[in-house]
């Protein structure tokens, strides 16, 4: 099998950020983004990789178990399919260990998330709408989203409040 150079240098890039979340995860350093940064995280973190905080790149992200799951929401007609690392994966990356999280957006919305509902329910930090790319204006490029047709209990406005679209930071409270 042969590949092209562009898609050599991606599958190193892939490798190694795969490498560096596993060390991660393990208890060992948090890599350095090489991309444009997506993600801050701050607060009652473990590991940072910028200053006190936590910062996560594309290719963090792609690295990172994805998961995948379909499901209404009141913001797109039909269901959609997400796809993105679980918020308790990232969470455990960056060590962190309050109770509150204080997610914001590109907007400046700001809500208070229990960071129980991380170990309750699969809360995905979605990079993938029906397998391509969050565009900003589909809401991206991360949106945090709860797998709401799993459980009728998450289909109210309280859930759907906490879903933040055009995810960009996350303080550890």
């Amino acid at each position: 099998m042969s590949c092209t150079g562009g898609a050599t240098r991606r599958n190193l890039l892939l490798a190694a950020g795969a490498w560096a979340c596993a060390n991660a995860a393990s208890g060992q350093t948090l890599a350095v983004p090489s991309g444009p940064v997506l993600l801050t995280m701050r607060g009652k973190l473990k590991r940072t990789n910028q200053g006190d905080s936590a910062t996560f790149d594309m290719a963090m992200l792609e690295a990172a178990m994805q998961h995948s799951f379909s499901t209404k929401t009141p913001w797109f007609k039909d269901a959609r399919k997400f796809t993105g690392p679980l918020l308790r994966d990232v969470l455990a990356m960056a060590g962190a260990s309050g109770s509150t999280l204080r997610v914001g957006a590109l907007n400046d919305y700001r809500i208070d998330v229990p960071a129980d509902d991380a170990r309750r329910f699969d809360v995905t930090l979605a990079r993938l709408i029906d397998d391509r790319p969050i565009t900003v204006r589909e809401k991206g490029p991360l949106f945090m989203i709860y797998p709401f047709d799993s459980d009728a209990a998450l289909r109210n406005p309280l859930y759907y409040s906490r879903s933040v679209w055009q995810l960009k930071t996350i303080d550890v409270l």
